[in-house]
């Protein structure tokens, strides 16, 4: 019989763990251990299937239990400890923001990936975000989130019997999880965007997140059609112009949500350019403001001044764009809106040498954002070639893209016992300083015999883990007996444990390691030094190479000849790498260069003791020094894939057998490798101080936050005084710049030509033809540097000064540089424009060389 109504009973919780209810919905216990404890301890069981979710454990918990704790002394003390530390945490006064100007931040960022219980992330961008913002929470930033709330997430992944990947959808339900609706004058709070024929509504959810609140809009709601309920459906699904539809709503009605709620920031930064469409938005609503007295122009200055873009793709590909058709249908009535031409509106997300390419997001971030910047630093200059023809003529080095390397919220990935063992022998303010090199030596005081007992401990709860995934996935596909029972003797706490675990896109190369099986099978199956393989990861439901090569990974998983030393574990999320990060001897990262922009998971190992094994890509080319783990292949870019994959399949099998293997075995005294431990301590000493989102956020707060908001309030004050000014100023070097030209340059004469001696002067003389453009206006530069195949390396710039008025619009310019090394040496003269207002040099993109095709 189905039944007619269905309703649910929840407990009543009793007056003493009231204080459970608001931990619950703050999730500053997904980082702290003692927090997420006394959840567990109502209900293991139930605790492990709401997937760790708080909330969830006080709607279901029985209320017999309740009871039975609320009158355990023992417990109620470590609510009372545990609620006082919260307390304690949001009222702190000394927080990093507290000595900063501390300027208020709206983050927009696709995706959050904050605990495994809310699956509102498919990687590693979400996590990325997710970390970023605790960070800004326990640094005390002015910081505010904006995002959307997808209703199906991301997706489930279950693996067939064949191998094939399954893509689940999850259908949540918001009221299970930590998020409250958002009201305003015991109103809902609801978002209005305009799109083609109608209005789509957004409903909007808070995450308390620690001191800050991230916001995320939904359109799943009743005032909406079926259509437009999809918008905030699912993360990265859907065609073209549903990925318009929702990047309109994320963008444009994340500005109007903040304005909704009466938060002005005076910084946005764009994770991504998911987001960009906000640009518009923020245009839009300067100009339509007549109090403002502001057009295009003037307030394209104010928004780019305060907005920041971070990209994370390394290739065009990755970046979406759109079609001129697509945008008409979504803008057409934008460019009459803010007084600009069709033409001018295009042009906003087109590449200045293909002006009949797709409209690209990363393109609109770009050219709206003062301050951009990748994710490593080999990321940041892959990013400035890529888009250099933004800046056409500015030598690549000068693209105004600076990188800040990602970095891993510690104490989110540091397992529990580790929080305690870093307490205990480097002291309780380890957090605060997690950034400090110095303080991070006091590793080397933790004896060898805790680190790795410690370390084991981990590692037989991870392969625990991993058998019960195992298990649960072989019943549902109906296996046999035979092959349920073998589980318990998969994976041994005594052998070198590797961990693969990221998504399955083709650049990472997932099934790197099966290209010579002959010789995987015999470090595996080694009688006295076998090696173990846990791989975990998900394919975009679209992408069916990486389905294929999860198949194919899975597949020789389940061969003999591995002897079930390798182990493909389904539905990798938060709580699976986790896992894996805890309890890994060695994790693997073996991606095409230069394709990994930082990458995160091998960051997290050494928080728990573990150790790299990677391509010098991303982050580890930054970390790797020889002692903190192994780099496979060599440092280079060039050559075919096939080339770097041949040479790295050589290298990650050479590494493997004659260093890595041996070190891990090796044990004087028959029980510790002592060698693999100080490996260990230098892993944990070199990363965790470099590697962590304090440091990088205050990397960003310092290096873009603050600048960005001082850019802001120059442009805004005044009623936009500078804005207009800069904005005119621009419109005119623009008209009048191709009257620009050097007419001529050169050394000063000296007897011996162009020799000079160490230690000599080299003046340097340029005649330049301004017209009506004022020597203030513009900066003569010298650009010198070594000289190699006609091009200078290591460039150096030097400013000339005006030297003598030749005749009207003609200028001799003069300068000085100083010949302090021997060798071949070249040079240019340029002339860029000039102005106190720019915040980037190259932000008209306008640029005069003398000889346009030496040097740069």
């Amino acid at each position: 019989m189905n039944p007619l109504v269905t309703f649910n009973v929840i407990p009543k919780l009793p007056s003493s763990l009231e204080p459970l209810r608001e931990l619950s919905y703050n999730m500053w216990w997904s980082w702290e251990p003692t927090a997420r404890r006394l959840f567990r301890d109502l209900d293991v069981p139930l605790w492990e299937e709401t997937n760790h979710n708080p909330v969830r454990m006080l709607q279901l918990c029985r209320q017999s239990r309740l009871i039975e704790v609320s009158q355990d002394e023992r417990y109620l003390k470590e609510l009372k400890q545990v609620i006082t530390a919260f307390h304690n945490y949001l009222s702190r006064k000394d927080t990093y923001a507290s000595t900063r100007s501390n300027p208020s931040i709206a983050y927009f960022s696709a995706e959050y990936g904050l605990h495994e219980s809310f699956p509102n992330y498919s990687g590693g961008l979400g996590i990325l975000s997710g970390d970023h913002c605790k960070s800004a929470s326990d640094l005390g930033l002015d910081f505010t989130a904006v995002g959307l709330l997808y209703r199906d997430g991301y997706f489930k992944q279950q693996i067939n019997s064949h191998g094939c990947q399954e893509a689940k959808e999850l259908n949540q339900v918001f009221h299970y999880l930590p998020i409250t609706e958002v009201k305003i004058n015991n109103e809902l709070l609801k978002i209005s965007v305009p799109l083609p024929g109608r209005t789509v509504i957004a409903r909007v959810w808070q995450i308390a997140l620690g001191r800050i609140k991230i916001y995320l809009l939904d359109t799943t709601i009743p005032e909406n059609g079926p259509a437009d309920q999809h918008i905030s459906a699912t993360l990265y699904g859907g065609n073209n112009e549903l990925r318009t539809q929702q990047e309109i709503v994320f963008g444009m009605g994340g500005v109007k949500l903040l304005k909704a709620l009466g938060i002005y920031p005076k910084v946005y930064h764009m994770n991504e350019g998911h987001s960009a469409f906000l640009s518009l938005e923020r245009i839009r609503d300067l100009v339509r403001n007549k109090e403002n007295e502001i057009d295009f122009s003037s307030a394209f200055q104010v928004v780019a001044a305060s907005n920041i873009f971070t990209t994370h793709t390394p290739v065009p590909a990755g970046n979406d764009a759109f079609s001129e058709e697509l945008m008409r249908a979504y803008f057409g009535h934008y460019p009459e809106e803010v007084g600009i031409s069709w033409h001018q509106f295009m042009h906003l997300g087109e590449m200045e040498t293909d002006p009949k390419a797709l409209f690209s997001m990363t393109v609109l971030a770009l050219k709206t954002s003062r301050f951009a910047n990748g994710v490593s630093k080999l990321h940041g200059a892959v990013s400035r070639g890529l888009w250099q023809d933004l800046w056409k003529g500015i030598p690549v080095n000068e693209v105004p893209i600076t990188s800040i390397t990602n970095g891993v919220h510690a104490k989110t990935w540091a397992a529990g016992e580790f929080h305690e063992l870093y307490e205990k022998y480097l002291g309780k303010n380890w957090e605060d300083r997690q950034s400090d090199m110095e303080f991070w030596r006091g590793v080397i005081d933790i004896p060898d015999v805790v680190l790795w007992d410690l370390h084991q401990v981990l590692k037989l709860r991870t392969i625990e883990f991993v058998r019960e995934r195992l298990r649960a996935q072989r019943i549902r596909n109906g296996e046999p007996p035979d092959t349920i029972r073998e589980i318990s003797h998969i994976l041994n706490g005594d052998v070198l444990t590797i961990g693969f675990a990221r998504r399955f896109a083709t650049y990472k190369r997932g099934a790197l390691l099966f290209s010579d099986p002959e010789r995987l099978q015999r470090l595996v199956t080694h009688k006295e030094h076998p090696v173990q393989f846990i791989f975990a990861g998900k394919a975009h439901p679209a992408d069916e190479e990486g389905k294929k090569i999860i198949q194919e990974v899975y597949n020789h998983s389940r061969d003999p000849l591995f002897e079930n030393r390798i182990i493909f574990v389904e539905d990798y999320d938060i709580n699976v790498g986790r896992r894996l990060y805890q309890g890994c001897d060695l994790w693997l990262n073996n991606p095409l260069r230069p394709y990994e922009a930082s990458g995160t998971s091998g960051m997290k190992l050494p928080l728990n003791g573990g150790i790299n094994l990677s391509v010098l890509d991303g982050w580890w080319l930054e970390s790797y020094n020889g002692k903190n783990g192994w780099a496979i292949g060599s440092n280079i870019l060039d050559g075919t894939d096939e080339e770097q994959s041949e040479g790295d399949i050589i290298s990650l099998f050479s590494l493997l057998e004659n260093q890595i293997v041996p070190l891990y075995y090796a044990k004087p005294d028959g029980r510790l490798p002592v060698a693999w431990i100080q490996s260990m301590r230098e892993s944990m000493r070199t990363v965790v101080p470099l590697f962590n989102t304090h440091r990088m956020v205050q990397e960003y707060n310092s290096s873009l936050y603050e600048p960005a908001a001082h850019g802001y309030a120059l442009m805004e004050q005044d009623h936009f005084k500078a804005a207009h000014e800069l904005s005119h100023w621009k419109n005119k070097m623009t008209s009048l710049w191709s009257h620009i030209k050097v007419i001529d340059y050169g050394i000063a004469h000296q007897e011996n030509h162009h020799d000079f001696f160490v230690g000599e002067n080299v003046v340097i003389h340029a005649l330049v033809h301004l017209g009506s453009i004022r020597p203030a206006d513009v900066q003569v530069q010298i650009y010198f540097g070594s000289l190699e195949k006609n091009k200078v390396v290591i460039p150096h710039l030097q400013e000339m000064m005006v030297e003598e008025i030749v005749s009207d619009g003609v200028f001799r310019y003069a300068a000085t540089i100083l010949a302090d090394e021997s060798g071949t040496y070249g040079l240019n003269v340029r002339v860029i424009p000039n102005h106190p207002y720019l915040l980037q040099a190259h932000e008209l993109k306008l640029i005069s060389w003398a000889c346009p095709n030496l040097s740069h």
